[in-house]
């Protein structure tokens, strides 16, 4: 691999992100055939896809949606920022085990990162993810300050899903 000076070598590093963190969800997802792309491994778009299930499976499995917690009426979270690291190709067949870990609280917001490991090599770091989501008054369109209810749950390490 060519190294430009200064260049991090990202595909030789096992953790990219070394943020304070908490893991609060795992989850396997299938890998399906039509997710890979002409290349022949997961397209890149569907690594964003697969730590998007994570996030919503986390927020279910605390009561974070219509039919859960009391929340506010109307407001709820959204994603402000996201990104991935690609370290390994992810290819069809097998799953892929994401693991989502919360990072530090802001007012609105919350900082989210995920690893994905394959069915087929368990072992290996293959992807990871950081992305910020905030609480917003959906009506408005405004970022609101983190529902005590959610705090609490994220806080207190109150999740569900974890194996």
């Amino acid at each position: 691999m060519h190294q430009f000076p200064g260049q991090i070598p990202f595909l030789r590093s096992e953790h990219i992100i070394q943020a304070p963190r908490k893991l609060v969800h795992a989850e396997l997802i299938p890998i399906r055939w039509g997710d890979m792309d002409a290349m022949g491994h997961v397209n890149n778009t569907i690594y964003f896809r697969y730590m998007e299930q994570a996030r919503v499976s986390w927020y279910e499995s605390l009561g974070l949606n219509e039919n859960g917690r009391s929340l506010p009426p109307g407001c709820g979270p959204v994603v402000i920022n996201i990104g991935c690291t690609f370290l390994r190709a992810l290819t069809y067949p097998g799953a892929v085990e994401v693991r989502l870990f919360v990072g530090e609280l802001g007012r609105s917001s919350l900082m989210t990162y995920y690893e994905m490991r394959p069915s087929y090599d368990p072992g290996r770091l293959y992807a990871e993810g950081s992305g910020k989501g905030c609480w917003i008054d959906m009506q408005r369109e405004k970022s609101i300050t983190l529902p005590t209810t959610v705090r609490d749950l994220i806080e207190a390490g109150d999740a569900k899903n974890i194996s």
